[in-house]
């Protein structure tokens, strides 16, 4: 049986904490920020665990199952 490859694009937007949870960085964050309170421009510079409904898919992308 071949080899899962990892799905790259995953790869670069999630990682793996030393605990084994998902983390990805918040969004709204590149773009438009004069318009953006400095209140939401602060929470969206930490990571945040992912949501338990799409951690299969986003562990099978990333090659762990």
């Amino acid at each position: 049986m071949p080899k899962m490859k990892t799905h790259k694009a995953s790869a670069k937007r999630f990682r793996i904490t030393g605990t084994g949870k998902i983390v990805r960085g918040k969004a709204y964050k590149s773009h438009l920020k004069v318009s953006k309170s400095p209140q939401q421009k602060r929470n969206t510079r930490h990571e945040t665990i992912v949501a338990e409904s799409d951690k299969r898919t986003i562990a099978r992308n990333l090659g762990l199952r």
